[in-house]
């Protein structure tokens, strides 16, 4: 239940449509559903204005089902995140039905059910840009979570700082977005460039790409906590998700 469906509710009650003891029942819910392994928290859209999201990185494919069903029930929208290929086909051949199609994005790697095109509540535009095609898995789940939240998004990508003048190439759809999410891996150097050209906050998202001296992302890490642009925030190693959630609330403001 987000704001809107509560007031619709409440609206319903004291216009005699809904009588209390059915708004009970609905209300009853909240704030999570009970299921054998998890607590799920339907409340979470109205205290937030994003709702419960599952991730299904550790999980088994009857722990994703239990959490999806439940979220169905309680009339929300269902993503789930890192699920591998495989994990993802039985999870879609399980599901219950819904009023909207079950999707899967091989490369993001995120599980949708919910409208094809959510409704826009961002101000701007939310641009994420990728150092290379080695960090398109996590550049992918930031666009398509992004996206999913209800923004307009656009994706600029292979344009890392061994050849600088790709990214300069795009200047003014870099300075036209309202929010920009930076994603790269190796020495983690891109969000310091991206920084150094706009005014708009930019949130880098480290990857564990990289050989041996990258430690699997955290010289690209440091390297981006470290940055000297001033307007740089960093979110956690391969967290496009978390990244793509920041952008999304910096974005509705």
């Amino acid at each position: 239940m987000n704001t809107k469906t509560l007031l619709e509710l409440l609206e319903a009650v004291r216009s005699g449509q809904t009588d209390i003891e059915s708004a009970a029942d609905r209300l009853a819910t909240l704030p999570f559903v009970q299921t054998a392994n998890a607590r799920i928290d339907t409340h979470r859209a109205h205290r937030q204005g994003i709702p419960e999201v599952i991730y299904g990185g550790q999980k088994t494919v009857e722990q994703i089902l239990e959490s999806a069903t439940a979220l169905l029930e309680a009339g929300q929208d269902v993503m789930v995140t890192r699920v591998d290929p495989e994990k993802a086909a039985q999870v879609l051949r399980e599901l219950p039905p819904s009023r909207h199609a079950a999707e899967y994005d091989a490369v993001a790697k995120l599980i949708w059910i919910g409208p094809s095109e959510p409704a826009i509540q961002g101000k701007g535009t939310v641009l994420v840009v990728s150092a290379g095609s080695a960090d398109l898995p996590v550049a992918s789940e930031a666009v398509q979570v992004a996206r999913r939240f209800g923004n307009k998004v656009e994706l600029l990508q292979d344009v890392g700082v061994a050849g600088v003048h790709r990214l300069l190439a795009s200047l003014e759809l870099i300075r036209d977005a309202r929010v920009l999410i930076v994603v790269a891996g190796m020495e983690g150097a891109l969000p310091s460039v991206v920084g150094g050209l706009v005014d708009k906050p930019v949130i880098a998202v480290p990857t564990s790409v990289g050989y041996g001296a990258s430690l699997g992302g955290i010289t690209a890490l440091l390297g981006m906590l470290t940055s000297c642009a001033s307007n740089v925030t960093v979110v956690n190693i391969d967290n496009g998700f978390g990244a793509a959630h920041v952008a999304t609330l910096i974005n509705r403001l």
